[in-house]
């Protein structure tokens, strides 16, 4: 584990205060890691993350790797996916910002007697409600449906 911290932080260039600052650990803590002391699985998963890596990838091949270092792991990668959806959830919102302003400009600057622009700043604005609803209230409730429909598929 000593070599690969150490083998991981060089090849993204980092220091040592660098990476402790990413972690949110402190400096002393990364030398005696790659001094070879032993890491507490909150570290392993603090440096997983920083080097957007599995906690196995920074395990020894010495220590075996065990359930919490895979729940860990779990909730690492569950974390980035929840980051990646909300983050694909603003960009939506952005760009359906922008478009519907502009479709709202364009019908007020030509000479039209009606408000074409309402059916598709509506329709569009709807889909990022219904999406946004998705994302941010619904999707804990989703995870346990899928894991209960699951466990009784498996338990057939």
């Amino acid at each position: 584990m000593t070599n690969s911290i150490k083998r991981f932080r060089l090849a993204r260039g980092w220091s040592q205060e660098q990476l402790a600052e990413i972690c949110a650990l402190s400096v002393r803590t990364i030398q005696r890691l790659e001094n070879g002391d032993n890491a507490s699985l909150e570290t392993l998963s603090a440096l997983a993350a920083a080097f957007e890596i599995n906690i196995s990838e920074l395990a020894n091949e010495s220590q075996p790797l065990t359930e919490t270092s895979q729940a860990a792991d779990d909730k690492i990668n569950a974390a980035r996916e929840r980051v990646e959806e909300k983050q694909k959830f603003f960009r939506s919102l952005v760009s359906a910002l922008i478009v519907c302003g502009v479709l709202v400009v364009i019908n007020l600057v030509t000479p039209h007697n009606t408000f074409w622009f309402i059916w598709p700043v509506g329709i569009w604005l709807a889909f990022i409600v219904v999406k946004g609803i998705r994302v941010f209230l619904l999707r804990n409730w989703i995870i346990q449906w899928k894991q209960k429909r699951l466990q009784r598929l498996l338990k057939r």
